[in-house]
């Protein structure tokens, strides 16, 4: 499959984009890369994964993943050389449906992502925490809800089905997550690659550049080019890094 057969975005998506565009902060361009050609990825974009950040990310859902089905995401991350963090999340949203209250917030951010065939916008509400307050979670010795400010908690209760408390919710995961930037001369413009690692041996290698909602055209155009110029392939089938990770994590729970 070569890269003129990559998904594309037809007329009506175009228009839509371009609509929920103008109510985001940011927008995140993201490609999954084919799992035969991570290695050549790899090496034809001089990425040295040695300068890579080391990550773990745990997720919170039922065990029937009732959370995911209406839509929302609680995650937390550890993160090496910086603090922990959590995220409510979102999805899908409409921006101009979000009470503006929430839009003024300062831990809450609107994105659209974009990648071939395909685009979701999100809210997340984040927040830093401690440098031990995620691992203390998983190892059973923090409630849940400790990971959570108040303001997301009340984010959480008020798009959560009812009765789910976050001390209900099942721990899925951690996953073990590399994270690596870099500034292409060529391009000059930050990208990121993030390989997740499923512990049954499957890989997500996922790379991604983000621009302000008016440059996402441009942006779009000329990150492709970059990568093609360089055999990188667009035209593999997408796939959701969360999704794919709750997933295996529910299937495998213990007990």
């Amino acid at each position: 499959m070569t890269p003129a057969t990559a998904p594309r975005a037809s007329d009506a998506d175009v228009v839509r984009m371009l609509e929920l565009a103008r109510g985001v902060d940011s927008v995140e361009l993201k490609l999954s890369v084919p799992d035969a050609h991570h290695r050549s990825t790899i090496i034809q974009l001089g990425m040295d994964p040695l300068d890579a950040q080391i990550r773990t990310v745990s997720f919170f859902d039922t065990p029937e993943l009732t959370l995911n089905g209406a839509g929302v995401i609680v995650r937390a991350r550890r993160v090496q050389g910086r603090a922990d963090d959590s995220v409510v999340k979102l999805r899908p949203v409409e921006p101009d449906e979000l009470p503006q209250r929430l839009r003024d917030a300062p831990d809450m951010g609107v994105e659209l992502d974009a990648m071939p065939g395909g685009f979701v916008v999100s809210a997340s509400m984040k927040a830093r925490l401690g440098t031990d307050d995620v691992r203390r979670c998983v190892a059973g010795e923090r409630p849940v809800r400790k990971l959570f400010t108040k303001s997301q908690r009340a984010f959480y209760a008020a798009h959560a089905p009812e009765g789910i408390e976050l001390d209900d919710l099942t721990l899925l995961g951690p996953i073990f997550v590399l994270k690596l930037s870099w500034t292409p001369a060529e391009l000059r413009r930050k990208m990121v690659a993030e390989a997740w690692f499923y512990p049954d041996g499957a890989r997500i290698l996922e790379l991604s550049t983000k621009c302000p909602p008016a440059e996402m055209f441009q942006v779009a155009a000329e990150a492709r080019g970059y990568l093609a110029e360089r055999g990188v392939d667009l035209s593999g089938e997408q796939q959701a890094k969360t999704r794919t990770a709750l997933d295996y994590f529910v299937k495998h729970r213990a007990g």
